[in-house]
């Protein structure tokens, strides 16, 4: 998304295999992730010679927390059981800790982490 987000211009597509090499996985990983983005509305796809992918809209109108959603749903959700004498105790960290994480990705976009040449600081 990162690499997408340094050449969006709204028609520029970059091609599958770019991707991969830039970000130093295979080709055959990155597809099933960028299905997944895609599936979410956040890239859109281009078949043929020329094909490739592209964001579907500015990468300041999206946030990281909508990638995470994307390509990693279980990690924003979790299960605790309450039962036993801490069960309540450990649960209310849990949704706090869930919380706070959800709320950071929100304040992420995706401008904010493809920025080049800047050191952004963020925290979590």
């Amino acid at each position: 998304m990162s690499q997408l987000a340094k050449r969006h211009d709204g028609r520029t597509i970059t091609r599958l295999e770019e991707l991969a090499q830039r970000e130093a996985v295979s080709a055959n990983f990155l597809v099933q992730i960028l299905n997944d983005l895609r599936r979410a509305g956040l890239v859109e796809s281009r078949r043929g010679k020329s094909g490739g992918y592209l964001l579907s809209r500015k990468p300041e109108l999206i946030q990281l927390r909508e990638i995470v959603d994307a390509v990693e749903p279980s990690l924003l959700a979790f299960s605790t059981h309450t039962e036993g004498e801490s069960g309540h105790a450990v649960r209310s960290a849990w949704e706090f800790v869930a919380k706070r994480l959800r709320e950071n990705l929100e304040g992420i976009d995706l401008k904010q982490m493809a920025q080049k040449g800047e050191d952004t600081m963020f925290y979590i």
